[in-house]
């Protein structure tokens, strides 16, 4: 008896659906076509030993089953509970009628239990969008697939479970997904917060600027300055996610198998800091069978690289187009998958090796010309992508020890959660655009408009530094990002010279 049934495959952060025909015919041999991996293959093994626990076994005829679209790999254990039900069906012993609007996902161990799988949140908006009314996932993915409205989610621990239901024998009700249980903890207060950092007003003002207008920051600073100790408290200033910025989020975190168990929706922003000695395929993604680097991890969050300058060139290197494009393809000869990159970078490091240049007490031990050239480990081009560098001193003591007030992180972000208001106000009609540094040249020219005295400032700036037109357009989308935040509707001198200062790095200057 020739039986279909459904299940789904991921390519990139997006799914297709698989359509399993399993046929029965005279003969003793189990084939599977389509071109499946070893995991596929083996999978007869698994299905075999669990189906042998719930009272049932694979029959012993010639079984064909064939994965289509023939034309793609099929890769992983996700199939193995559509193969079990699938042969089920074909052998007579479940009803076939109910599995024509269901797609079936999850992976079998030889005792029948289900094991979670990557990819279910995909999966499960693919199912939707191609008509199908119900999925069976493993229990700890229901939270996942739950979260896409109008698909009855059904999660199930063993395969006997799956089976009583397919035959009617218990009722299940689906899965229902608590719109505000996964939005609970979005305003709690953050456990590294700005209110324990004494000083450094300056590059709170930037990582302020940088949070309202998703802008990539460069802090440049002496050992103990506290470089790192901001960057990790910018997450507690960051904006909440929109629906899109989380569904897209889940999704990257769910194929690349990052979703912790039972977590239905990311509604925190990701922050992700890798050690300096990653490869370049660890940062972009890819691999044999590719999957999301750390730049894809970062979607819609913050990448911090510490110590910029002791990653490898080349690693450096491969983020210039990503930062750019906001998203990265890794092609191989069989396939080619696109992934969302749409991160702010915040990188720090120290002005040379001894780390003293410019330290206002503390002498600088380098010999002539070691500051530019540590400088030069970072390229030019990927220097000019980073729309702010903001240099940083120490601490005075009599601060450090001292009782100063200083704003927390609560009474910051909502500057940038107003801010961002304004951006998502102005970009209403734009699909996927979301903040400042999103826009290009023809969203500029309209959003971004300068006067007479502010346009003369700045291409007086252009022609002293020497500044590139990357870094034109970005302190023009910097200066509106601070007009925002002063609830500016115009961009005014004041904007445009506060944007010029953080282009530090460009001016020649820099390490004579």
């Amino acid at each position: 008896m020739l039986v279909k049934v459904y299940s789904g495959a991921v390519n990139g952060i997006d799914a297709l659906t698989v359509t399993i025909e399993v046929n029965i015919l005279w003969g003793a041999k189990f084939i599977i076509v389509g071109l499946p991996d070893n995991a596929v293959k083996e999978s007869e093994q698994r299905v075999d030993s669990a189906l042998r626990e719930i009272g049932s076994k694979i029959p012993g005829k010639r079984i064909i089953v064939n994965m289509a679209p023939a034309d793609i790999k099929k890769e992983g254990s996700a199939y193995d509970l559509a193969l079990a039900i699938g042969i089920m069906a074909a052998n007579e012993e479940l009803p076939v009628s109910d599995l024509e609007d269901c797609v079936i996902i999850g992976e079998l161990s030889l005792d029948g239990m289900l094991v979670p799988v990557r990819g279910i949140l995909s999966i499960a908006i693919h199912a939707k969008t191609d008509g199908f009314k119900r999925i069976i996932v493993p229990a700890e993915n229901t939270n996942e697939a739950a979260i896409v409205d109008g698909l009855e989610v059904y999660g199930f621990t063993h395969l006997k479970e799956v089976i009583a239901f397919l035959r009617k024998e218990s009722q299940v009700q689906p899965a229902v997904f608590d719109q505000e249980k996964g939005h609970e903890n979005e305003w709690e207060s953050p456990a590294l917060d700005f209110k324990d950092v004494k000083g450094q007003e300056n590059v709170k003002r930037a990582l302020e600027i940088a949070a309202a207008g998703s802008h990539n920051l460069l802090v440049v600073g002496p050992p103990g300055s506290g470089k790192t100790m901001l960057a990790k408290r910018l997450p507690g200033i960051l904006p909440p996610m929109t629906k899109d910025e989380s569904l897209e989020t889940t999704k990257i975190h769910s194929v690349a198998g990052k979703l912790q168990r039972n977590t239905s929706l990311i509604t925190s922003r990701p922050f992700r800091s890798p050690h300096h000695t990653i490869s370049d395929i660890a940062l972009i993604g890819g691999g044999s069978f590719p999957r999301p680097g750390e730049i894809s991890l970062a979607c819609n969050g913050v990448l911090f690289l510490d110590e910029l300058p002791e990653f490898k060139r080349s690693v450096l290197e491969v983020m210039r187009q990503p930062i750019e494009d906001r998203c990265i393809t890794i092609s191989r000869v069989r396939l080619s998958v696109d992934y969302p990159a749409n991160f702010m970078l915040i990188a720090s490091m120290n002005p040379c090796p001894c780390g003293y240049y410019n330290h206002p007490t503390r002498e600088c031990s380098c010999p002539p010309g070691t500051v530019r050239k540590y400088l030069s480990k970072i390229s030019g081009p990927l220097l000019d992508r980073i729309d702010m560098h903001i240099e940083v001193v120490p601490v005075e003591l009599e601060k450090i020890t001292g009782e100063s007030f200083a704003e927390d992180s609560r009474t910051i972000r909502e500057r940038v959660v107003k801010a961002r208001n304004i951006q998502t106000e102005r970009f209403k009609e734009y699909a996927g655009l979301y903040c400042n540094a999103q826009m290009d040249s023809s969203q500029q020219k309209k959003f971004c408009q300068l006067n007479s005295h502010s346009l003369s400032l700045l291409t007086t700036a252009m022609q002293k530094f020497g500044l590139s037109a990357r870094a034109y357009d970005r302190i023009i989308k910097l200066s509106r990002t601070i007009a925002d935040l002063a609830d500016s509707q115009d961009i005014t001198m004041q904007h445009i010279a506060e944007a010029i200062h953080y282009r530090s790095l460009d001016k020649e200057s820099w390490g004579r």
